[in-house]
This record gives structure tokens, sequence and C-alpha cells, in this order.
């Protein structure tokens, strides 16, 4: 029996190195447990404004007409010209066209009986902006 008291000791003495190692890596307590802020986050307002703006994009047709009317040589296209790809009858492509255009991604002009919409400048980029770091 005397002789596992010096194994018992020596075990006990690993443990509380192993422990004081170990505490030694540990931040204290004062510590800061995330890496502080780059930029200032978005405020409750802006929060909000952009809620609106991205639940605009939120929907695979509105991209899809974005994604058309920004791969137009002129960043413009008619209503007449966005029925046939995005498979939906006129009325519902205004629907969305205007959605996109109060979100403030297209703006709207009219000529004769037809509606041109196109991207206006820098909207995707401050959708972009708000989101990089």
């Amino acid at each position: 029996m005397t002789a596992e008291i010096p194994v018992l000791i020596d075990r006990a003495d690993r443990a509380l190195a192993t422990d004081d190692a170990a505490s030694a890596q540990e931040p204290s307590a004062s510590a800061v447990c995330c890496a502080p802020l780059v930029r200032e986050p978005l405020g409750v307002d802006e929060a909000d404004d952009f809620a609106k703006t991205m639940k605009a994009l939120a929907d695979p047709t509105r991209l899809r007409l974005l994604s058309i009317v920004a791969a137009t040589a002129e960043k413009e296209a008619c209503v007449c010209d966005l029925t046939e790809p995005v498979g939906l009858s006129q009325p519902t492509v205004s629907h969305h066209l205007k959605i996109l255009t109060d979100a403030g991604f297209l703006a709207r002009s009219k000529r004769g009986t037809w509606a041109y919409y196109s991207l206006v400048p820098g909207s995707l980029e401050r959708v972009a902006d708000v989101l990089n770091p």
C-alpha cells in the first residue's frame, strides 16, 4: 500500500500542473469575449428601412426582373419586354416593378402607353455597403 501513495501523489501533482497551465491560458474575467466593432452598426430606424429594402429583393420574380433590367446595355427595359422572360401577366409584372421602384432600385418613366424601368445608379451598391465591413 505504501508503494501506491507516491504514485497517487505524482498523479495529483500532474493534475494540478495541468490545471495551472489551463488556467494560465484562460482569459481573465476582465478580457473581452468578442472582437471590437470596426464600424457603427445599424440603428433601429436604419434596420427597419433596410429590412423593407431587403424584403423587396426577397422575391425570386423581383430578383429576376432586377437582373434583367441590370443586364441590358442601357440599364433600362420596357414592361412589355419583361413579361415573357418571367412568364407572368403584365399587371403582375407591373406590381413587382412598382415594389422595386418604391424600394429605390428602379426608376419609372412613361413613354406613350408603355412604362420603362431603369436601374437607379448606386442602388445595388448601397445594399452591398450595409453588408460589407
